[in-house]
């Protein structure tokens, strides 16, 4: 059974930082490419970063390249995401998603960040 549980979301301040971990059982793990997707209140489900399998090729959304670094750990079956200089339009609920863009298949329940002063 695949599962993705994702943790450190909470209360930011614009400019701030914060992380988020993954940590994924059910399924082989270093097999498979990995991305954070995040949806805000009101907007469609949107593809934050993507990494490879190996983590070789990474990708970024456009409104956090730059801000936002994506990782991942094969050998402890986690994936990260550090947020820097955080928006208030970073504002969502941020999932553990196993693929990217139109190959994911699975996510996880979502942790919650907020961006405000």
């Amino acid at each position: 059974q695949v599962q993705l549980l994702e943790s450190g979301g909470g209360l930011v301040q614009p400019g701030g930082s914060l992380g988020l971990s993954c940590v994924a059982s059910g399924f082989f793990f270093s097999s498979y490419a990995m991305s954070w997707s995040r949806q805000a209140p009101g907007k469609e489900r949107e593809l934050v970063a993507g990494i490879s399998h190996g983590g070789g090729v990474i990708n970024y959304g456009d409104s956090v390249k730059g801000r936002f670094t994506i990782s991942r750990d094969n050998a402890k079956n986690m994936l990260y995401l550090q947020m820097n200089s955080v928006k208030p339009e970073d504002t969502a609920v941020y999932y553990c998603t196993r693929g990217r863009g139109a190959a994911a298949d699975a996510w996880g329940q979502g942790t919650l960040v907020t961006v405000s002063s």
